[in-house]
């Protein structure tokens, strides 16, 4: 695996030139130059060249991050915020006690079989799907869905109405809490065990989450020498279905939608084309719609003043479309954008509800596919 003085090169690469300043959500409520990429390279510059040593100070700074690669994204140099920053904490995490802490919680013995207890317990609740098809799909769930499968249930009942065939199998988690903690061997750990299990007779390996799938297609960053598969994410599947079987999908009454972009959703290509396959919906863009919704996972319990901040604004951006739903892709975002109508005192007010698009899809009349897309 990667480490840090590996990376001495992309350090240097940055000019310092501030752009990051412009795009980073917690600069923006900080002001604080520590917050983005540029003032964290200063201290790894010094931890390189040995003025200064990875303790809690300097762990605290690279908390201060939400990963959504906003600066990644803006920057001249294209330099890898993230990746530098896990091998920074990965730095930190193998010589502190709060390291021995998380490597303990997201053990093997702990952490997956925390999932498998869920997983067996919502049994009960899972929806079953058995059935042969011309397009062969490898369903990675994903850790939510395995404690709490309502939208593996919608993506199941959405996908029935195609010519596909559902395979399961006993992935591991992605990784990516791995990778943010900087528990680098565990992330090691479960991605060469998902990558053993995307061999076999299929067309896609699909996800539901956007943030499952942007980590599965970094496998390729951090292992050499392995073929990974093409990877979907079910709303550019379900339009791709629709589009090859000229189908829409009808709902029982007139809706409006907004859209909150996941930080790790890479490109929305699918957005616009799939709502317009959807009979009596409108798409009202939010302001700000790819904004981060301030959540991040670890982030919200570690920097819970900054992370309300910028879930509120960004709750206050979607509720000022009037949408009756606010569709994501990811259920941290879910979170996040949760957490925001809490703030914003609309929790238990009528108005726009959040969902997983998948689940919007399949909350119309039942699913009612229609044939015809004239009819649209």
């Amino acid at each position: 695996m990667d480490k840090l003085n590996d990376f001495q090169d992309d350090i240097n690469k940055c000019s310092k030139c501030g752009l990051c300043q412009s795009v980073c959500p917690v600069y923006k409520i900080t002001g604080n130059d520590c917050a983005v990429s540029r003032g964290k390279f200063i201290m790894l510059d010094g931890v390189l060249k040995g003025d200064l040593s990875i303790n809690k100070n300097v762990n605290k700074y690279l908390d201060l991050c939400l990963k959504c690669n906003k600066c990644k994204d803006f920057c001249p140099s294209s330099i890898d915020v993230c990746r530098i920053f896990a091998c920074a904490k990965n730095e930190y995490f193998k010589n502190s006690f709060e390291g021995k802490i998380i490597k303990f919680l997201q053990s093997k013995q702990i952490f997956d079989n925390i999932l498998n207890i869920g997983e067996k317990f919502s049994s009960l609740f899972r929806k079953k799907i058995n059935k042969q098809g011309k397009i062969k799909i490898l369903y990675f769930k994903g850790c939510v869905n395995k404690i709490y499968p309502k939208v593996e249930n919608a993506t199941k009942k959405v996908l029935e109405n195609f010519d596909v065939e559902l395979i399961e199998t006993n992935f591991s988690c992605c990784g990516m809490p791995f990778l943010s903690s900087g528990n680098l061997e565990r992330f090691e750990q479960v991605a060469k065990h998902n990558i053993s299990l995307m061999n076999g007779d299929f067309d896609y390996v699909m996800t539901d989450c956007a943030s499952c799938e942007f980590i599965l297609n970094q496998y390729h960053k951090y292992f050499q020498d392995i073929k990974i598969p093409h990877i979907i994410n079910i709303s550019d599947l379900v339009l791709k279905l629709m589009e090859n079987e000229n189908k829409i999908i009808t709902f029982p009454k007139n809706t409006k939608v907004t859209f909150h972009k996941p930080c790790h959703l890479e490109n929305v290509d699918f957005l616009k084309p799939l709502l317009n396959r959807c009979k009596n919906v409108e798409y009202i863009e939010m302001n700000g719609y790819d904004d981060c919704c301030g959540f991040a996972g670890e982030f919200a319990i570690k920097n819970f003043k900054i992370s309300k901040e910028i879930s509120k604004q960004k709750i206050k951006n979607a509720l000022a479309t009037n949408a009756d739903f606010i569709l994501s892709m990811c259920p941290a975002c879910n979170m996040g954008l949760t957490q925001g109508l809490i703030l914003n005192k609309k929790f238990f007010k009528k108005g726009a509800k959040i969902s997983n698009i998948i689940e919007f899809l399949a909350s119309a009349s039942s699913c009612n596919i229609l044939q015809n897309h004239d009819n649209l």
